[in-house]
């Protein structure tokens, strides 16, 4: 078998209704798709994700899924002025300033949206 299809990020909701409000008020993203069991918003060139209900629980431990911005301290800023909690980190080569790592790759945050999935917001990056 050889996959030849798009890739595209799958995000559990326990409350769909909330976490579809919470991705438009704090990302400003609106459902391109409603489908049985969940919404799929589009992004840029092609990718997609796909938000369903869930009664699993997202572990929260690792990024579920990155979205690009242009400016990752205004977004910072303009979320935290929302009332968005971001991650703070320290450890080694990974140390959050303001919220925010910056490293060889640019700048990003991880903030976790209303059902706990942990996402990062980011320059893009070289791949």
């Amino acid at each position: 078998m050889t996959v030849t299809g798009r890739g595209f990020a799958t995000l559990p909701a326990s409350d769909l209704e909330r976490a579809k409000s919470w991705y438009a008020e704090n990302l400003g993203l609106k459902p391109a798709q409603e489908v049985d069991g969940g919404v799929v918003y589009d992004m840029a060139e092609g990718t997609k994700v796909f938000l369903f209900t869930s009664s699993g629980k997202p572990s929260g431990t690792h990024t579920q899924v990155s979205f690009e911005v242009e400016d990752v301290e205004a977004e910072v800023r303009g979320m935290k002025s929302h009332g968005v909690q971001f991650e703070e980190y320290d450890l080694p080569g990974f140390k959050t300033e303001g919220s925010i790592v910056t490293d060889a790759n640019g700048k990003g945050a991880w903030l976790h949206d209303s059902e706990g999935n942990l996402i990062a917001i980011s320059e893009r990056l070289p791949f």
